[in-house]
């Protein structure tokens, strides 16, 4: 089995904890509210809710409805919250102890999971939608869709054409195709046929003859011009037209160590953890560097509206990348932090940066950012997802839980 830097956190959070069905408003008002559901939640295999983190600030406010609260938080215990999808009038949360489906009017939760619900993994990288099914990416576990219609999931793996059973992003290009992120490269299932094993292709580094410059493929989007790309342990890469090409540290990606060195927070050097680590840091000359510190490693990609492609890597902070000239953004330019761990366009085309210390939206002349921490509302700092939801409010996913903000 391999397992990456990320993904070793990933797996051992997905082995603590229990899942929590109880939640807490941020208002004095509910707290009778949350006593009421942890009771009920103790009557099924969910344990009760744990404690906020320690630097967390004091939950309170004026009253008044959970609609009107500025925030709301909702625990999953020991678990982090590596997705979020807003589908109409339900949230869906993709943790590392299974997939929870929230009916936000009705106050209704359902939790799928590989005990009771036919997913063949608890570890959740990726909720999204294909279609009329919802889609998650697995820990382990390949990927599956759910069909509401019929209340069942169907699972695909390896035989069914899936370059690996760790599934990353998924996404439905404009032309009908279904792109998926995989630790073994990246599939293509044309017109999103998955039952049709004709229509499925595997990229590899192989195959690609190096296009594609590493199997670990974290993260993927369509382009404005309908080309596609790739963020992988070793850079950027983009497919168009038939054609790869991708772009690494020495071309602009990612600030240097030392413009970042002093503003690095994690001492863990993955380069200890594992080998294929080590030796990119060779390849690198970083072996003098023992901290969270590679450039090329790109854990978050997004594509915005103008065309601009901005990923976000580890330790070297947040990149933009015009098709032509990088430019590289760290603390200080006003990111929290330089490990940047999602990012995500909002409905108004607006990108917004998750990282180690806090939630970062680019500011609309493209030169700062406003930041958002727990003194604010959110659950944590550390912010692994995002979603907007219909009804305007903006839903955070971090290390134990999830903040629902309003009036942002």
């Amino acid at each position: 089995m391999k397992i990456g830097f990320q993904g070793i956190a990933i797996g051992l959070i997905a082995a603590s904890g229990a899942l929590v069905a109880a939640y807490q408003f941020g208002t004095q008002r509910n707290a009778d509210g949350l006593n009421a559901n942890a009771a009920a939640a103790s009557q099924n295999p969910a344990a009760p809710a744990g404690a906020l983190p320690a630097n967390h600030p004091v939950v309170a406010g004026a009253g008044g409805s959970a609609g009107d609260s500025k925030f709301a938080h909702f625990r999953v215990g020991n678990r982090n919250v590596k997705s979020i999808y807003a589908d109409g009038g339900v949230v869906w949360i993709g943790t590392s102890g299974g997939v929870i489906r929230y009916d936000v009017a009705a106050d209704k939760y359902k939790l799928f999971d590989n005990q009771l619900d036919g997913l063949l993994s608890n570890g959740i990288f990726h909720v999204s939608r294909v279609g009329q099914r919802t889609v998650v990416g697995t820990y382990g576990g390949g990927l599956s869709l759910y069909d509401p219609a019929k209340d069942t999931w169907r699972n695909y793996n390896i035989p069914d054409g899936l370059a690996d059973q760790f599934v990353y992003d998924v996404q439905q290009v404009r032309n009908g195709d279904v792109w998926i992120a995989t630790w073994s490269g990246a599939n293509r299932v044309r017109g999103g046929a998955f039952d049709d094993p004709t229509q499925w292709e595997t990229f590899t580094v192989e195959n690609t003859g190096g296009g594609l410059p590493n199997p670990w493929v974290y993260a993927l989007d369509e382009g404005k011009n309908g080309e596609m790309w790739f963020a992988t342990e070793y850079g950027l890469a983009r497919y168009q037209n038939g054609k790869w090409q991708h772009w690494q540290h020495a071309d602009g990606l990612g600030a240097p160590y030392e413009q970042v060195k002093d503003a690095i927070q994690f001492t863990s050097d993955p380069g200890q953890a594992s080998s294929h680590h080590a030796q990119q840091k060779v390849e690198q000359g970083l072996q003098d560097v023992n901290v969270a510190y590679n450039p090329n490693y790109i854990i978050s990609l997004a594509v915005t509206d103008d065309g601009v492609v901005w990923c976000g890597t580890w330790g070297g902070g947040l990149a933009r990348f015009d098709g032509k000239s990088w430019r590289n953004f760290t603390t200080q330019d006003g990111l929290p932090a330089n490990h940047i761990f999602m990012l995500y366009k909002g409905p108004d085309g607006q990108l917004w940066a998750g990282t180690s210390r806090g939630l970062a939206r680019l500011n609309a002349d493209g030169k700062g950012f406003t930041v958002l921490t727990t003194r604010d509302g959110l659950f944590a700092d550390n912010v692994f997802s995002m979603a907007h939801a219909q009804d305007g409010s903006v839903w955070v996913g971090s290390f134990g839980g999830v903040a629902r903000l309003n009036g942002l």
